[in-house]
């Protein structure tokens, strides 16, 4: 009985969920076998859930004491009450994170103001009705189920039926274990039984999401990263790792007309290239960086690490490329060993300056970017008054205006970083001209329409400073983000982001050039410091884009998975559907590839777990 009532709400969560993502009825009849292929995940889920349950019925019938009743009552109805939030909580995210709820929440509950901020009141909203629809129709049902049946089981008071009930719940115990392992196959069951479809929604709802978030959770608790690592031998993978990374060549190619320019990088929150003119046939949410791109040097082929803000910046200011399931910002005792660009810098006689329009906290970022000693820090707190504040930052007009003011205080040669934010959600910009994006990810595409003006306004107050003429601004995205031609994270050109060198100083052959050599954010560093004349050697995974020898690659960590592109191909690979999500390699060329994204899978993996011992 147990078993069948969390079933049903299970079932009746999946419904919940088609309803409020009604283009799933498009699919039909594909959708359908949702609640057919979900079955032995649901039962395992199911058996997991009554077991505590099922012991505590087993003692009522033997002693049916009323507080063992309430105590059994509570604790299933606990249980129907975690089940129905992890539930309603990943119906509200999937809009913006287009995958299942996972250990990446705690990343966020850890800083609730940042929760609260992030979320705006509609969809608070929605968590709280959809919580207690989920929570409602499960307690009717459980009072229907569960209540009278109890009340009629007081009759097993005599001696005689202890043995036969002691007897027959240990059995449905041992049964009930069974079925929470998937059966007697060697291997026990996970979640890509539950995978039917070539469409990431219908598996997703398919996937049961009690059992998804609780092995997410354990995850978090303890990764199992050291599992999924390649088993390439360390030194066959050292030796790949280094021959890609090209360190031997020491390239003299200078795009600059300085060797000591100013710098001035802007970390762009959450900018898609696939949501770009330039860089995609999205016209019309950029045209501002569109003309930049005219008179600076792009580099079009370029691949965020991740898709988080505190993995961004470790990429592109440490140089660091991301692994599964691990933000190296959340390990000082590993992150104090890395350098960072501005240290680099500081050592050439830079003064260092970062910005940003909110709060730091989350994941780190404050304690990273505060302990590789960049001079000076600001986040809201030191916003002058006069200034409009969104829902999680200060509007990207009032960020850029504060930046302007501080460069203007600085001495040559600096290095100022800025961290923009109204194209995170809520995206309650101020803008109303920025409204006439409509369709998918409407609200998102507004926000990089309103965005883009800021960053021309910004661009157009810098040419009239003193400092202009002799400072290269480096623009670049933190992580990529859902667009109308690219929904979800499941393909390497998801992960495609933009990054634009410009300025003055650039020499007149190299404006509006575009590099289309493949590479990451994480090769930012290498690249930069080069032309600036400064060793990149204390950045091992980070190349030189500018380079012609420097071979063409990116690796990129998913959501239980990783990706790999050259010229001849990309894939994406996901550990727990032990699958490619994403493969276009040819069989000639696949082994190849596979070996060399092993090797950097394998060294990055040594060197972060070394890193606190060096």
């Amino acid at each position: 009985m147990l078993l069948a009532f969390w079933i049903f709400l299970f079932d009746f969560q999946r419904l919940i969920f088609i309803l409020a993502n009604p283009d799933v009825f498009e699919k039909f009849p594909d959708w359908l076998g949702v609640f057919v292929y979900s079955l032995r995940l649901d039962i395992a889920t199911a058996a997991f859930m009554s077991t505590l349950p099922m012991i505590l019925f087993s003692i009522i019938c033997i002693f049916p004491k009323s507080f063992l009743k309430w105590i059994f009552f509570g604790v299933v109805l606990l249980e129907v009450l975690i089940s129905c939030a992890i539930h309603s909580g990943e119906i509200i995210v999937y809009v913006e994170w287009k995958h299942k709820l996972t250990s990446k929440v705690f990343l966020h509950l850890f800083h609730g103001a940042e929760v609260v901020r992030t979320a705006d009141n509609l969809s608070i909203g929605w968590f709280v009705i959809l919580l207690i629809l989920e929570f409602f129709s499960g307690f009717i049902v459980f009072w229907y189920v569960f209540i009278q049946p109890i009340r009629l089981m007081e009759f097993l008071k005599k001696k005689w039926d202890t043995l036969l009930t002691i007897t027959t719940s240990i059995c449905l115990i041992g049964i009930s274990f069974l079925f929470a392992r998937g059966g007697w196959q060697q291997i026990p069951i996970n979640i890509d039984s539950a995978y039917y479809s070539e469409d990431f929604k219908l598996n997703d709802i398919s996937i049961n999401s009690t059992y998804f978030f609780a092995n997410s959770y354990l995850l978090y608790l303890k990764s199992d990263l050291e599992d999924l690592v390649p088993t390439i031998d360390t030194k066959e993978a050292n030796e790949i790792s280094k021959s890609l990374y090209n360190k031997h060549h020491q390239d003299t190619t200078s795009v600059l007309l300085s060797d000591k320019p100013n710098v001035v990088l802007i970390i762009l929150e959450g900018w898609s290239a696939n949501a770009m003119g330039y860089m995609h046939h999205t016209i019309g949410a950029t045209p501002n960086f569109d003309r930049l791109v005219k008179n600076g040097l792009l580099f079009s082929n370029i691949y965020a690490t991740n898709t988080t803000s505190e993995i961004g910046h470790t990429s592109i200011l440490a140089g660091f490329p991301a692994l599964p399931e691990t933000a190296i910002s959340s390990y000082p005792e590993k992150h104090r060993k890395l350098n960072t660009l501005n240290e680099s810098l500081k050592k050439a006689g830079y003064h260092s300056g970062y910005l940003f329009g909110g709060d730091l906290s989350y994941g780190n970022i404050e304690g990273f970017i505060k302990e590789h000693h960049m001079d000076e820090v600001w986040d809201e707190d030191d916003f002058p008054s006069g200034y409009d504040h969104g829902k999680l930052s200060y509007h990207d007009e009032a960020v850029y205006a504060v930046f302007l003011s501080r460069i203007n205080k600085s001495s040559n040669p600096f290095f100022r970083v800025v961290f923009t934010g109204s194209t995170h959600a809520p995206y309650d910009h101020p803008s109303t001209s920025a409204q006439n994006w409509t369709g998918k990810e409407a609200d998102y595409m507004n926000s990089m329409i309103y965005a883009d003006q800021c960053l021309a306004d910004f661009m157009r107050k810098a040419k009239e400073q003193s400092w202009y003429k002799n400072t290269l601004f480096v623009i670049v995205s933190d992580h990529s983000h859902s667009c109308p031609t690219h929904e979800v994270p499941y393909t390497v050109d998801f992960f495609k982001i933009p990054l634009l060198f410009y300025g003055e100083v650039l020499k007149e052959t190299y404006r509006g050039k575009i590099i289309d050599k493949i590479g990451s954010q994480a090769d930012l560093a290498a690249t930069l410091l080069t032309q600036l004349k400064i060793g990149s050697k204390e950045y091992p995974f980070s190349k030189n884009l500018i380079d012609p020898s420097t071979p063409d690659f990116a690796f990129l960590a998913t959501v239980r998975g990783y990706g790999f592109t050259s010229p001849l191909g990309k894939f994406i690979y996901h550990f727990d559907a032990k699958r490619y999500h994403q493969q276009t390699y040819s069989p000639q060329h696949f082994p190849q590839a596979k070996k060399w994204s092993d090797a950097l899978f394998k060294g990055y993996y040594e060197f972060f777990k070394n890193l606190e011992f060096q």
